[in-house]
């Protein structure tokens, strides 16, 4: 073997294209637990409607569900992956926290949509909000780990890019899935009335979510990452030492400019996007089909479908790709510049007079949102390298639990956001007819939000600079280190 191999012009040692191979069998353990992560949010998403339309809650009741259990996340998402990053136990780092934050989300997830339209809407208010406060708490000690546990799996650029591609193409199945529940849900034929089918089918989503999220606990080991870091217990002393040392950890790694980056970019293109995607019901049900879900019938759940097969099938494919063939910014550039073509083509895709209409820009938008996550964990776990390489420490756990508090923190803002949106162009939740003004106000917000954020991502990764050169660079100094 020769001493060196050319890899896109990069020299790579035989010790790191070594470095590089996950098994397939492990990928697709992890993959499992993105499943999971994925359908919790998309099924949620899906049930979220039924709040509105199935339990007549107003809006501004409805946005403030999605936001005041972030509030809580602000606390308990960077405190999870201070404590992932310094926790020693036989098991490893992260698995204890995946498997027992695994069965808090799966049964407080159950439990908060056993709510009835017999029920005064403050009382389903209040209920909803204490059981979804206790779920995010479960969610954030299953994901935090979870997270941090991909970005110690592989030392190498490209193998980190391949890791992503798999959870996320196992992952994407949740939104095609998902979707099917609208149908569900309003078919007469299974249930008298939605909130009587969000009760039962809650239920089916919370057990199997939890068995899957389950799986890497179980099955996936860390590469030794940490191996040359400086070894970071949990304090020994009061509770203001410990967030004293946690606030610290926080700024370090704020100060990290390639993350600030990528955490601006995110919080703009996916919650600019999350903040209307729940409207591509409304506008279906509403504008093409006069308000009735029945007569909508199957065209919600094929528009979710159709647009998570194409990001299965198009889009985590081309990303893959195209990231070990010209870089991974210069990929995000490409294909979120793509979607804005799709985007703009909604305003006359979406037409009463032909249904089919609406799938024509699916294939461009979803390069927006389908391939954000691919490229930005496996950024992330490049990130974690350049921080050891500075700092001496590893801390994958701080680093995801701040990057997702922001996705999450900013899915809040979007729901919060949502529910202004709708009340601002004048939608009614009690009338089954809306004025055009309504209508034609939810088609542009559909549009121009999400196109605003994505442009604004672009703008801020123009200047993103941990290429693969540079990512090589510093892992030989850090394997230098270890040496």
């Amino acid at each position: 073997m020769t001493s060196q191999a050319v890899d896109m012009g990069v020299q790579v040692t035989p010790e790191e294209v070594k470095a590089r191979g996950i098994p397939m069998g492990q990928k697709i353990a992890f993959g499992l637990g993105m499943l999971a992560n994925q359908m919790f949010p998309a099924a949620l998403g899906i049930f979220m409607v039924i709040l509105v339309q199935g339990l007549g809650m107003s809006p501004i009741l409805w946005g403030l569900i999605f936001f005041l259990p972030k509030l809580v996340d602000a606390i308990t998402d960077p405190l999870m992956g201070y404590i992932s990053d310094r926790t020693e136990s036989r098991w490893g780092k992260r698995r204890p926290y995946i498997f027992i934050g695994a069965i808090v989300a799966g049964i407080s997830y159950m439990a908060m949509w056993q709510l009835s339209a017999e029920n005064s809407q403050m009382y389903n208010f209040w209920y909803f909000l204490g059981w979804s406060v206790v779920f995010f708490i479960g969610m954030t000690i299953f994901s935090v780990p979870y997270v941090a546990m991909g970005y110690e799996m592989s030392k190498d650029y490209h193998e980190r890019t391949r890791l992503m591609a798999v959870a996320q193409w196992i992952g994407q199945w949740a939104w095609v899935i998902a979707p099917w529940f609208w149908v569900i849900l309003y078919d007469p034929d299974w249930f008298s009335s939605s909130a009587e089918g969000a009760r039962t089918v809650s239920i089916y989503v919370g057990l199997a979510c939890m068995a899957l999220a389950m799986v890497p606990a179980i099955f996936c080991r860390s590469a030794a990452s940490d191996e040359g870091a400086e070894k970071s217990a949990l304090p020994q002393g009061s509770i203001a030492e410990v967030f004293k040392d946690l606030f610290q950890g926080v700024v370090i790694t704020f100060k990290n400019k390639p993350f600030q980056k990528i955490c601006i970019a995110t919080f703009c293109i996916f919650n600019a996007y999350n903040c209307v995607a729940g409207f591509a019901f409304f506008i279906i049900v509403y504008y093409m089909h006069g308000g009735d879900p029945v007569a909508a019938g199957n065209w919600p759940a094929l528009f979710g479908s159709i647009s998570s097969l194409c990001t299965c099938f198009l889009v985590i494919p081309v990303i893959n790709w195209m990231a070990q063939r010209y870089g991974k910014r210069e990929t995000f550039l490409i294909t979120q510049s793509v979607s804005l073509a799709g985007y703009a083509m909604f305003w006359w895709s979406f037409t009463p007079a032909n249904p089919y209409l609406m799938l024509v820009p699916v294939p461009l938008f979803v390069f927006g949102i389908g391939g954000l996550f691919t490229l930005m964990m496996s950024m992330t776990a490049d990130i974690c390298d350049l921080d050891e390489l500075e700092t001496h420490e590893r801390r994958e756990g701080l680093f995801g639990a701040i990057y997702w508090w922001m996705v999450k923190f900013g899915a809040a803002f979007a729901g919060l956001l949502s529910g202004l949106i709708l009340s601002f162009v004048g939608f009614d939740q009690t009338q089954t007819l809306q004025t055009e003004e309504a209508l034609n106000g939810l088609r542009a917000a559909f549009i121009l939000v999400p196109a605003t954020g994505t442009a604004i991502g672009i703008w801020v990764m123009r200047s993103y600079d941990l290429g693969e050169a540079r990512v090589r660079e510093i892992r030989r100094e850090l394997d230098a280190r270890i040496g």
